[in-house]
């Protein structure tokens, strides 16, 4: 009697070979960025569709790109001090502020917020979608690791400042300047560069040209910590 043949499964191979190249997509996007500057993003794309069908369409404006060289230091002295000041010392995971967000997420009884390094929004502002759900950030933490294994920590600055969402339609520094202040970045005052920092990480909602009471105490905070942080532009070199 001849000896059974094992079943073939080819829908097994089938998902072998989905999974590898799916798992093959950021790696190879995050290299091509390492090169290429990104004209626009997954979130951007999102915002436009949400657009479409609002009662009050936005004007998508598109990325002036700055290069970092032509980026104001004092303006990312203060997104750096509000945002994350061990940027240049961790990789691309800060995990004590990572503890203290899921620690007074418990003792709040919510989810864990905050906690987010300028490599993680970059990853989400660059390569993701807007919303909040498990698959995303497992896509974000993925995305992280690549990031901060091809690029170096100038060149996600750059990604992150021209591409991290600074109000309706706008996107990136660049624009950021000429939308709200109508000038270019490398213009903006000194109170005008606080008041962007502040917006972040709601700038849907907040304006930096009319502050009200909660991006007025964020202003002063940044205040606080760019004074008592200095920044270290040899970094940037």
């Amino acid at each position: 009697m001849a000896s059974k043949q094992p079943k073939r499964r080819p829908w097994i191979k089938i998902l072998a070979i989905i999974i590898l190249v799916a798992a093959a997509i950021p790696p190879f996007q995050v290299a091509l960025a390492r090169f290429l500057n990104p004209p626009t993003s997954p979130m951007q794309f999102q915002r436009r569709v949400e657009s479409w069908f609002s009662a009050k369409p936005e004007v998508q404006h598109p990325i002036i790109w700055v290069p970092l060289k032509d980026t104001p230091v004092q303006l990312i002295h203060f997104i750096w001090s509000s945002e994350d000041q061990a940027f240049f010392k961790h990789g691309g995971f800060d995990f004590a502020e990572l503890r203290k967000a899921i620690e007074a997420a418990e003792e709040k009884g919510k989810s864990v917020r905050g906690a987010s390094t300028i490599t993680m929004q970059c990853a989400r502002s660059v390569f993701l979608w807007q919303g909040r759900s498990y698959v995303r950030k497992a896509l974000e933490f993925y995305y992280t690791f690549w990031m901060e294994l091809f690029l170096n920590k100038r060149r996600i600055l750059e990604l992150y400042l021209n591409h991290i969402e600074l109000g309706p339609g706008i996107y990136g520094i660049g624009a950021a300047a000429q939308e709200h202040f109508h000038r270019p970045v490398q213009a903006l005052t000194r109170s005008q560069m606080i008041a962007l920092a502040a917006i972040l990480p709601n700038p849907r909602k907040w304006s930096p040209v009319m502050p009200d009471a909660t991006v007025q105490r964020k202003i002063r905070r940044i205040e606080r910590l760019s004074s008592r942080a200095p920044f270290p532009s040899q970094e940037l070199r």
